[in-house]
């Protein structure tokens, strides 16, 4: 039977409903069951809760395709700069709606041939490309955005005459192959590697999209020519890189430009670069994209020949600023030479497009000072930094309502629009009431995702414990290895002295490893080791406990973090460009213990520093150390605590049947860690002692947790999609609601008037 609602409950059972905007509950009633009934053919006596998501997916979605159609006439009348697609492709999502209608013909192979028109790109193998736009609704003004995806099919003609001949199973070979490029993408987000299929999805992606940006551009209001001019295409279309993944648009633009639309090269890269600007999104080596040239040659042959012409262009501007200087030359060229020769996209991207950036302030200044330093050097102007931000609809409202609640009734609603005006909670920091209350909120919290744990692993946590959390990607610079000696440590420290008083802790790690990395994969198979010794010792019992959270993904995320103490967010300084979970952590009324690494530099100015665990080497004593030299043996042989941790690991302690399972981690860490964690383990065990302390006053704890979170204003996505708004795009945000579908049409034309104005 279920409890019923308390007026607390009911108040913010009516503000959430508030915030979705169901007008008629009977309305939505009966739209599931239609659904069930004649979408899903389901009824309730065999409907599954999948069937039951669907059915529920369907009738939302209807409440938006009104909205979604009315923002699409808007921007037909307003007609202003486009958001376009991003190029995550799904399949089988009850969201999406397929639109064959507007498939486009990608091309790959083949060779070039020269014509008295210029070059022309001939006998290729076609694959299309059909788009599925998916409604990305505003919050509260009526806009419905559309984010549209592409999925690979075969050309119906190019099977169709192989099974004339009777050659069945080429035919079905065929379409695998082409089909392949979407079915699924490579995870390796931070190792590149350089196969073909990688590439093919990278530029299939792209092509289909510039072909519809194009034909978007060239559509204009019913009755009126369509667009033959491209002289306003950067005032109406802004494409922004995100990483060197859709780098192939740059030659991809140019050649549509050139080989199709006709314009001289010199205009068309004037436009092209007016339109692009790039986001690096990452400082380590090994994520760079470099394509080696021969595989570019044969993939797109045309493409390799605009990239030598820009080449070419580029390198003519840097000898003649500096003569003499055949390294800059080598080191700024988009061919890299050495050995095997190679497309640097990440040149490309910067000399291709008008504006570049980093993600937090200190990543910023290392691509400038560091990684790009002599682009950055020739045109300061060009870069930038962005800091990322985080969406507090999803963040906070939606996962934690108790606390979006709490906050609301001391600040009022407005800060969901406005993150900044957080600030105000600095008021109620001695407010023993509120203090109170954001304490019971987190505790709540906590017991609900006990329970999930309990259920979902079979491990029964302590609510009272210091929730202890690290989720992110496993990657041996996000240190999640630190993190795994530390909990060594503690356990090493509670068998040793049983009775001695230890302020309970439950470490919960979470992240997937890129199926093709070993050693990510071995980290999590040492946590996992660990835990099952941990969690069955009997000696430990709940003063300790380890859990790995499996398939970590966003729905999990959103238990898990309203749910956390402490955020474990300890990259080498230097290594991690920014981070969002960090952000949203103290969103949610976690403390942060940290490297001054990434977006933690910008909390801990926002914040104060004395209001995070701030612990270990910084990018400077990094630098120092590269050329000092890391000597691993050092830490090893004057760390007591280190040495016992590390011989554990090496005598197979952890994993008995098979003693040398970690043998590859062992040596990692002896002899190869790029990422230096022995240098920074006593200092963040010393850190970690001062966790410990405060956790022990909740109190005093709690008002660095209201503190955190009243600095968190900057790290709302609005503040950053309202700089590269203002700052790249060339566009100004603006708080027009569009007129509702119920609206006459006329209200949207006065509306886009309206914007016009602005």
């Amino acid at each position: 039977m279920a409890t019923p609602l308390t007026d607390q409950e009911k108040r913010k059972q009516i503000s959430i409903r508030g915030i979705v905007g169901v007008e008629n509950v009977a309305e939505l009633k009966k739209g599931f069951n239609r659904h069930l009934h004649f979408t899903l053919v389901k009824d309730r006596n065999i409907a599954t809760p999948r069937d039951y998501y669907f059915a529920l997916a369907h009738t939302v979605r209807d409440h938006l395709v009104g909205r979604w159609i009315r923002t699409q006439q808007f921007y037909y009348e307003a007609d202003p700069k486009v958001e376009e697609a991003d190029d995550w492709l799904r399949h089988g999502n009850p969201w999406e709606k397929a639109r064959p209608e507007y498939m486009l013909p990608v091309h790959f192979y083949g060779r070039v041939e020269e014509t008295k028109d210029g070059p022309k790109w001939v006998d290729t193998q076609v694959v299309l490309a059909m788009p599925y736009d998916t409604p990305i609704p505003g919050y509260m003004n009526n806009t419905v955005n559309t984010m549209r995806l592409w999925s690979a099919r075969a050309p119906n003609d190019f099977n169709l005459r192989d099974f004339n001949v009777g050659d069945y199973i080429q035919a079905v070979l065929d379409r695998n192959l082409a089909e392949n490029i979407s079915r699924v993408l490579y995870p390796n987000d931070n190792f590149f590697e350089g196969k073909e299929l990688r590439l093919k999805q990278e530029y299939f992606v792209v092509a289909a999209t510039l072909q519809d940006i194009i034909r978007r551009f060239k559509t204009t209001k019913k009755g009126g020519p369509g667009r033959t001019s491209f002289e306003s295409f950067p005032d109406k279309v802004a494409i922004q890189l995100n990483d060197t993944h859709p780098a192939m648009a740059i030659p991809e633009l140019m050649r549509i430009f050139v080989d199709i639309e006709k314009l001289d090269w010199d205009t068309a890269w004037d436009l092209t670069k007016r339109t692009f600007a790039y986001t690096n999104h990452t400082v380590l080596p090994e994520a760079l994209e470099r394509w080696p040239v021969e595989l570019m040659e044969n993939l797109l042959p045309r493409h390799l020949q605009i990239i030598y012409q820009i080449n070419q262009a580029h390198l003519d501007r840097i000898a003649a600023l500096f003569p003499e200087d055949m390294d800059k030359l080598r080191k700024m060229s988009l061919i890299e030479e050495d050995g095997c020769k190679r497309v640097n996209m990440a040149h490309l991207c910067i000399v291709g497009s008008h504006a570049v950036n980093g993600v937090a302030e200190i990543h910023s200044n290392i691509i400038k000072s560091d990684v790009f330093r002599d682009f950055s050097e020739l045109e300061p102007d060009k870069f930038q930094n962005k800091t990322n931000g985080i969406t507090p609809r999803r963040w906070l409202l939606l996962c934690n309502p108790g606390l979006a609640e709490l906050i609301a009734e001391v600040i009022g609603e407005d800060y969901v629009k406005d993150l900044s005006q957080l600030r105000r909670l600095n008021d109620f920091v001695e407010d023993a009431a509120f203090i109170r209350d954001v304490c019971k909120v987190k505790q709540d919290n906590k017991v609900k995702f006990a329970q999930f744990v309990e259920k979902e692993y079979r491990v029964k946590i302590n609510p009272a414990s210091m929730f202890d959390v690290h989720v992110k990607r496993i990657h041996e610079y996000k240190r999640q290895l630190l993190n795994c000696l530390h909990i060594i440590a503690m356990y090493n420290r509670i068998r040793k002295n049983p009775n001695a008083p230890f302020v309970p802790r439950t470490v919960i790690i979470g992240g997937k490893a890129a199926p093709g990395y070993h050693m990510a994969k071995m980290i999590i198979k040492l946590i996992t080791s660990v835990a099952d010794v941990v969690n069955n010792d009997p000696v430990v019992g709940n003063k300790l406990k380890v859990v790995y959270l499996e398939n970590y993904r966003v729905s999990l995320a959103e238990k898990v973090i309203p749910a956390t103490d402490l955020s474990e967010q300890i990259s080498t300084a230097g290594t991690e460009a920014s981070g969002t979970g960090n952000m949203k952590f103290m969103l949610n009324g976690a403390l942060t213990i940290g490297t001054l690494d990434g977006a933690n530099v910008e909390m801990a100015e926002e914040a104060g520093q004395e209001n995070l665990f701030i612990f270990g080497m910084t990018v400077e004593d990094v630098a120092e150390m590269d050329k000092k030299g890391y000597d691993a043996m050092t830490y090893y042989k004057t760390i007591p605590e280190l040495k016992q941790v590390m011989d554990q690991i090496t005598s197979g302690f952890f994993c008995p049947k098979n003693p040398d399972l970690f043998k590859d981690l062992t040596n990692m860490l002896f002899k190869h860690d790029r990422f230096k964690v022995f240098a920074d383990f006593e200092d963040y065990l010393k850190c970690q002692e001062k966790v410990n302390n405060l956790y022990q006053n909740p109190k005093e704890w709690t008002k660095m947790v209201i503190r955190n979170i009243a600095a968190t204003g900057k790290f709302s996505s609005d503040r950053t999609i309202t700089e590269y708004a203002t700052e790249v795009w060339g566009v100004e945000p603006t708080d027009l609601k569009i007129p509702a579908p119920n609206e006459p049409r006329e209200a949207i034309e006065e509306t886009a008037r309206a914007l016009k104005k602005m």
